[in-house]
């Protein structure tokens, strides 16, 4: 494919050619860049070729929606606004979206709250089976699921593909964990009473989902909501809303009421008040950044509502030097290069003992270099682009910070040469603890290098953040395994292994990185609300 050989080429020329160093042409080199440019040219018309063609087989499977979804039924904005949906690899409009507010949502509640009454009444099984249904459908369209998600996010296709496996896997698991909602029965104290605990569904659940994951981080939350007897309305990122409606399809025919699940998008401010506002709105769960968690938990004050959060995170990944130097390279990669850094619990700071710095320095760089950029459907490509442009802004906001504070640039740095908001895979070292590499999350692939001496020292540096969602250690020392993870101030830690996340764990943070869990046994507590219950008198005849 032209795709995959005009990276190569691309990749070879970055790793001939120093990023802090641009080459004056001769004559003979005015040719080269001549085919390079009309190669580039062919390349982009090709990615658009290929995205229209994709478009339009997503157009005749029933799967690319482009309306909301109240009641069971598909619906516009009231007032017929629009929003443009857009390929992040190219720039082409996928589609338009209605720009629903605040009169959409308010329908959009009261159309769960009174499927609330019904759903909630359904025997465990009974949801169960239903749930069973979706996640079969799911895993029947995988393939188109995941073209979608490539199209309107970007990733490359075979992560798309992962990331359908994983969103279904939380319908799967929470279709099974439907049947174990247990109460208790409690010793009286006095003889004549018996004391029982309820297990009941919260009621309608507000969802406010990201980007960056568009079917995932929808379904672990969906899966346990309906699981317990909840409803919802799901308030997909207006950048990725596409997904989030082709689940919402698969959920009809899967025979979930009308009503259960509701999809608004649009005016993300006036749909969040929306949800705030309402006190058929039992509980709140999010995913995305600090700054929107806390007006959020503020919000939600109002009315007293339940809330769940996964928020920023600023993993450290730290490389001991007794680490197996290839296992530490690939599993630094993955935890910090999967979805070009656009996780949040992508490793953001990547500490190295300085007894193996060096080593592990060479190894990961040479990783880096290899990993090819493209077009997320493009044969072998592992990093696609960045959401948008605010993202790369960001993105070369913090390396000039880390730059001009004594930051030397390894490999990458700067726009890829495929345009738009492609951004060449980048290893930075003399990072310090001062620059914004080390304090906020990049969301991009950038790789900071930080070296350190003792133990002692990496898990300082490691604590030293308001957030706390995940981290990672390599070593083969299990006795130090043991003790970094317990002095670690973080929900997740990863030993050994970068991809850490899975349906039967629970996912979520500490300090400012989120409230509550999601996934496993324990994500079904969220959905729960206690109740007690005291029957006095049983002793009489």
């Amino acid at each position: 494919m032209i795709m995959t050989v005009t990276a190569r080429v691309i990749t070879t020329v970055r790793s001939l050619v120093p990023s802090s160093q641009v080459p004056l042409l001769r004559p003979s080199s005015y040719v080269l860049a001549a085919q390079k440019s009309h190669s580039h040219t062919l390349l982009i018309r090709q990615m658009s070729s290929e995205a229209q063609s994709i478009t339009t087989r997503l157009h005749s499977s029933g799967l690319l929606r482009s309306q909301g979804l109240i009641g069971g039924k598909w619906i516009d904005a009231y007032d017929g606004k629009t929003l443009k949906v857009q390929n992040p690899a190219n720039g082409e409009v996928i589609t338009n979206v209605p720009l629903m507010g605040k009169r959409e949502t308010d329908d959009a509640i009261s159309s769960a709250y009174d499927a609330f009454k019904s759903w909630s009444k359904l025997t465990a099984a009974d949801r169960s089976n239903r749930l069973r249904k979706w996640y079969e459908l799911l895993m029947a369209h995988k393939e188109e699921l995941g073209q979608l998600i490539t199209l309107e996010q970007g990733k490359p296709l075979k992560e798309a593909l992962g990331e359908t496996n994983y969103g279904a896997s939380f319908i799967e698991f929470f279709s099974e964990e439907a049947k174990r909602v247990y109460g208790d029965i409690i010793s009286p104290t006095i003889a004549d009473r018996r004391l029982l605990v309820l297990k009941q569904p919260v009621g309608v659940v507000g969802i406010i989902t990201p980007w960056n994951f568009p079917l995932a981080m929808i379904t672990r939350k969906v899966g346990p909501a309906l699981a317990s007897g909840c409803t919802v309305v799901i308030k997909p990122s207006e950048l990725t809303p596409l997904t989030a409606l082709a689940a919402a399809e698969l959920s009809l025919q899967a025979g979930i009421p009308p009503g259960v699940v509701n999809v608004v998008m649009g005016d993300a401010p006036a749909i969040g008040d929306a949800i705030l506002a309402s006190s058929q709105v039992r509980k709140i769960t999010f995913t995305g950044s600090t700054a929107v968690g806390k007006k959020l938990m503020a919000g939600a004050a109002g009315t007293v509502k339940r809330v769940s959060f996964e928020l920023g995170g600023n993993a450290p990944c730290i490389i001991f030097d007794d680490a197996d130097v290839d296992v530490a390279v690939k599993g630094s990669i993955a935890a910090k290069f999967r979805n070009s850094g656009q996780t949040c619990v992508c490793a953001n700071r990547i500490l190295v003992q300085e007894g193996i710095y060096e080593k592990f320095t060479n190894a990961f760089s040479k990783a880096v270099q290899n990993l090819q950029v493209g077009d997320g459907f493009g044969e072998g490509v592992a990093q696609g682009p960045l959401i948008n442009e605010a993202a790369v802004q960001k993105v070369e906001k913090f390396l000039q910070d880390a730059t001009t504070k004594g930051a030397k640039v390894l490999l990458g740095g700067k726009r890829h040469s495929l345009g738009m908001t492609f951004f060449e895979p980048t290893v930075v070292a003399g990072v310090k603890s001062d620059m914004l590499l080390s304090r906020e999350e990049v969301f991009g692939p950038v790789a900071p290098l930080l070296p350190f001496r003792t133990e002692e020292e990496a898990i300082a540096l490691a604590n030293d953040t308001n957030a706390g969602l995940a981290a990672y250690i390599f070593t083969n020392n299990i006795q130090r395994s043991w003790r970094v993870t317990e002095a670690l101030e973080y929900g997740m830690v990863g030993v050994n292994e970068g991809l850490i996340s899975t349906e039967v764990a629970p996912f979520g943070g500490v300090k400012q990185s989120g409230l509550g869990r999601e996934g496993s046994k324990y994500g079904m507590d969220e959905y729960l609300e206690l109740k007690y219950v005291c029957l006095g008198n049983m002793d009489r005849q």
